[in-house]
Formats: C-alpha cells, sequence, structure tokens
C-alpha cells in the first residue's frame, strides 16, 4: 500500500480524517512524526459546555413533580441533551485534537449509558474526555463513581438490606474482565461492596456510610473489609482486565477480526505500563502491522464517523439540531443514547438496506443545496416528549445543511478531469478503485469549469459505496 493510504489510514482511525495538506505533509515527515503531531495536538483536555444543562433538576427531583410540570422538565430535559449532542459533532468535526475526541467517542461505546439529566449527561462526557489518554485505573474509578452511571445501572438502589448486583454485574462483564472471568458469587461479594455509592441532588459522589455493607467479603481471590475502590482496585490487577480493553481497542482501532497473538502482546505492554492508554495507542499507531493491507478500508465507518468525516470535507453546518439527531437515528448511532449498556454492536450492523441507501445519496443532496428528507423513527414517550432521539414510528424529516466545498476546489481545481479524479478517489477512498470505475465517475463530471469538474468529481466518489469504509 502506498504511503499516502498509509497517512490516511493512520487519520482516519486515530481521528475522523484529515485535511489534503496534512496528508501530504504527512508523506513528508513519515509515520512516527505524523503520530507525535496527533498526540501533540491532542494534549489538552478541552471541555464540552452548555450552558443552560446545570439549570435543570436531576430525574430525582423531577419524578418528584408531576402533571404539566413533569412534562415541561422531561421536554426542556431532552432538548439540552439534544444541543449537547450537537456541540459534540461540532467539537467532532473541528476540534484540533481528533485523536482525543476519537477515544472519547470509543469510550462513551465501552462505558455505555444513558441518562435525561443533562447536567449529568455532560459531566460523564467530560469525565471520559478527561482521561481519554490517561491510565485506565483512573478512568475506571471516575466512571465507576459518576453519577449518570450510577443512576444508568441502579446503584442509587444498591442498599445492605437488598444488594441490587446490577452495577457490580456490568462493571465486571463489560467494561473490565469480560464474560466467563468471575463468578456469581463475585457479582454478589462485589454488589455488597459498592453498597451505599450514589449522589445528592447537585449530581455529587456520595458513600452514604448508613446504607453500606461493611461486613467481610471475599472477591476474586481477595477478601476483608473490601470497599469499592478495593474491588475496583483488585480487577485492575487481572491481566485479564488488560486483554479485555485492549481487544475492544483493537476492535474499534483496527479491525472487527481480533489478531489474538497481536492483542496479548498489546495487553503484556498495558498491564506492565500500569494501564497507559497513550502509550497503548502509541504502540499500535507506530507498529507495522497496523499498516498491512488487509487493514486499510477493511472498516465500515460509523454513523458518527460518516457524518463527522464529510463535515470536515465539506464544513457542514446543521441548521437544526432535531434533524441532526433524526439524522443519526436514521443511521443508527445517536451520541448520548446507545441502545444498552453494551454499546452499539458496531462493524456490519452499522449497514442495512436502508441506512445505506441514505449514505448514498446525502452527498449529491449536499451539493444540490437541497433539503435531505429521510425517515426516523420517534414517537411518544411515557411522559409525553415527541423527538429524534426517541424511538418509536417511522416518521419523515427534513434536513437542512449549507456546506461549503471550497476547500476541495483549492486542493484539486486546476487540473485536467481525468487527473481530478483520480488524485480525489485516492483521497477519499481507502479501498483501490478499478480504472473502470474512475473512467465511468469522469464520465459523468461535470467539467464546466475546474470548481464544477472538482465538486461533481467529489459528490460522486462521496456517494460510492466505498466511501463508507476507511
Amino acid at each position: 500500500m502506498n504511503r499516502q493510504k498509509k497517512i490516511q489510514h493512520l487519520h482516519f482511525r486515530a481521528g475522523f480524517g484529515a485535511s489534503y495538506s496534512v496528508v501530504k505533509s504527512g508523506m513528508s515527515s513519515g509515520i512516527e512524526s505524523s503520530v507525535d503531531a496527533l498526540f501533540r495536538s491532542s494534549g489538552k483536555f478541552t471541555p464540552i459546555k452548555n450552558e443552560y444543562a446545570d439549570m435543570l433538576p436531576p430525574l430525582a427531583e423531577m419524578q418528584e413533580l408531576s402533571g404539566d410540570r413533569r412534562r415541561e422538565l422531561l421536554v426542556r430535559s431532552q432538548k439540552e441533551i439534544m444541543d449537547l449532542n450537537a456541540e459534540w459533532f461540532r467539537m467532532l468535526a473541528y476540534s484540533e485534537a481528533p485523536l482525543r475526541e476519537k477515544m472519547t467517542l470509543f469510550w462513551h461505546g465501552h462505558f455505555a449509558c444513558r441518562t435525561r439529566v443533562p447536567l449529568f449527561c455532560m459531566n460523564q462526557n467530560n469525565t471520559l474526555r478527561h482521561h481519554a489518554l490517561g491510565k485506565f485505573g483512573d478512568l475506571l474509578h471516575a466512571v465507576s463513581k459518576d453519577p449518570a452511571m450510577l443512576q444508568f445501572l441502579n446503584n442509587q438502589q444498591n442498599r445492605k438490606q437488598s444488594p441490587n448486583e446490577n452495577f457490580a454485574r456490568e462493571v465486571m462483564e463489560l467494561f473490565t474482565l469480560g464474560r466467563g472471568n468471575y463468578s456469581e458469587n463475585d457479582v454478589k461479594e462485589a454488589a455488597r461492596a459498592f453498597t451505599g455509592w450514589g449522589f445528592d441532588r447537585e449530581g455529587n459522589f456520595r458513600l452514604r456510610n448508613r446504607f453500606h455493607d461493611d461486613g467481610s467479603k471475599a472477591f476474586l481471590g481477595s477478601s476483608g473489609n473490601l470497599t469499592g475502590e478495593d474491588v475496583l482496585n483488585i480487577i485492575l490487577e487481572k491481566k485479564q482486565t488488560a486483554r479485555f480493553i485492549s481487544g475492544k481497542i483493537f476492535r474499534f482501532f483496527v479491525s472487527d477480526n481480533i489478531d489474538r497473538e497481536i492483542v496479548e502482546s498489546l495487553a503484556d505492554k498495558f498491564f506492565r505500563s500500569d494501564y497507559d492508554i497513550a502509550a497503548l495507542m502509541k504502540e499500535i499507531f507506530t507498529s507495522s502491522w497496523f499498516y498491512d493491507d488487509k487493514y486499510i478500508g477493511a472498516k465500515i465507518k460509523s454513523p458518527a464517523e460518516y457524518i463527522t468525516g464529510i463535515s470536515r470535507i465539506l464544513n457542514l453546518r446543521f441548521e437544526n439540531n432535531k434533524g441532526l439527531a433524526g439524522l443519526q437515528r436514521a443511521l443508527g448511532q445517536v451520541l448520548f443514547n446507545p441502545p444498552n449498556v453494551g454499546g452499539w454492536p458496531g462493524g456490519r450492523n452499522w449497514i442495512d438496506t436502508s441506512s445505506l441507501a441514505l449514505r448514498l445519496k446525502i452527498p449529491e443532496q449536499i451539493f444540490r443545496a437541497s433539503k435531505i428528507e429521510f425517515d426516523y423513527r420517534s414517537g411518544e414517550g411515557d411522559d409525553g416528549e415527541d423527538d429524534a432521539m426517541r424511538s418509536g414510528n417511522k416518521r419523515s424529516l427534513k434536513l437542512r445543511v449549507s456546506a461549503d466545498p471550497s476547500g476541495i476546489v483549492r486542493d484539486f481545481g486546476g487540473m485536467s478531469g481525468k487527473e481530478t479524479v483520480e488524485k480525489m478517489a485516492e483521497y477519499f477512498i481507502q479501498p483501490e478503485l478499478a480504472e473502470e470505475m474512475l473512467a465511468l465517475i469522469l464520465k459523468h463530471c461535470d467539467e464546466s469549469s475546474t470548481q464544477d469538474t472538482a465538486e461533481s468529481a467529489a459528490m460522486r466518489i462521496m456517494s460510492l459505496p466505498e466511501f463508507q469504509l476507511c
């Protein structure tokens, strides 16, 4: 595979694609220099913000209300979460820290969680963003004390008189060890250790001592008056945790097909580094195997990657947050709204007949400045809200976006039609396109001017099935 494809591969996997100028610079400086630049640009933590997110009461207070006031607060809460969703997409598309954003997206799927409280939603995302490239142990402890997660997995109801096992089970099964690497008794004992873990009305973690079981517990070979922190540290002492996390990172950043030998090597280094996430990612991105032909152009872009990618290429501006949320639902991934605690399954699940057809028609509608009309699922919730963030019956929604393709014209204008198509295809598409396909694209391009040629070539190339791969 040529050098350009390898540089693009790095930026597709460590971010959401790079500008043509960044790709050309990387071709000159090389892989290691490009990796270093990605880590430098993502070194700073920038929080996501919504100035109204902390003005709404937590869910506990909403549930104490009834009638129109409760309905009003829930609808407003949903709007603020939708605004957070749109703000995160702006950060994904235009942030100068693409690796940190990509890692935040990964951890959002790993520690999958839903909440109706905007403040909890915002704070959890910032927790993931803050620790995204730090130590996994710090991230695990922070998320385990996060009000959104404690609420979602019912640990607010976990009390010594009647332990709730939900949080303890998912911490092991989905977040650290993986199924089959603990016993049912470990779940029961861990749940006892987490009794009393909760949060107050301001969204601060609280250990409620009167609900905590301070008796002796036996967990994964250790025993004593174990606390929740002790349980997490015991989990981190197991190399299986490093193996499980390394496998999930490999599947997300490299390939849906796990290479056990590579994952075992990564897990060994990850474990010995005290779970240094940045060191693990640098090991992956600088390894020769990462750039093997079998991994380049072999993953289906998630809806978040797809929307972010075209936003970066065309400098898109979505004029309506509800339309953006509806588009996400139509494509199968709404940020801040994973399907369950297991997150999105990914891989081939990203594409079905309906979502692929929508992906293929979006570029043409953007270039023609027409409204993008599609079906999305929406419906009346238990509390009466009607929104693109919810699921239910299919409805039609029109989405209007503004685009600025001047960057494409600048990078690929001024060439012959044939050269424009060839260079643009090499930049936009990771799999190699056949000469016949390139000729067909050129045949249907508008060559009235260099601008028309560049725009029409981009529209047709971005409408190819191969554009869905990275």
